[in-house]
């Protein structure tokens, strides 16, 4: 009986899913994603917090920044800090001469859900509504129970 012949590859892992992606060129808009989402922490590190918080990078397009704010007044506050945002762009390499800052129509960030802390209050109106509900289907599925009554 002859020996199994030994694989000359090495073996190795499975590929991550995300590592998939990111290695073929179907990554491209992935990449440039995750590269517009640190740039937007780091240029919003060098504004104040309350400002940080309100704006967000969109897009870079060659020499120009886009950024997004939640309302006029923050409009007007980000225009106030624009020579900060291209002196912090030019301090990481990018070659930014002008910044656009419009307002959003949505919110910039996904509302997070609040925590489910169990039922909801209910009104006694609803309440009564639902034990007669739960009576009628009983009435349906157990007719001998109602003859009990």
């Amino acid at each position: 009986m002859s020996e199994p012949k030994s694989d000359p590859r090495p073996a190795t892992a499975p590929v991550r899913a995300l590592d998939a992606v990111m290695s073929s060129r179907s990554g491209n808009p992935l990449r440039r994603a995750l590269w517009l989402d640190e740039l937007d922490r780091t240029l919003r590190g060098h504004l104040p917090p309350t400002l940080a918080g309100q704006c967000r990078l969109a897009n870079v397009d060659g020499e120009h920044l886009v950024f997004l704010v939640q309302s006029p007044l923050w409009h007007a506050r980000l225009r106030l800090a624009e020579n900060t945002l291209i002196d912090a762009a030019r301090s990481i390499g990018l070659k930014v001469t002008r910044v656009t800052i419009k307002t959003a129509s949505a919110p910039l960030r996904p509302q997070t859900p609040a925590p489910h802390n169990g039922p909801a209050a209910v009104s006694p109106t609803t309440r009564n509504g639902l034990r007669d509900a739960l009576a009628a289907l009983d009435d349906v599925l157990n007719p001998t129970s109602s003859k009990d009554r």
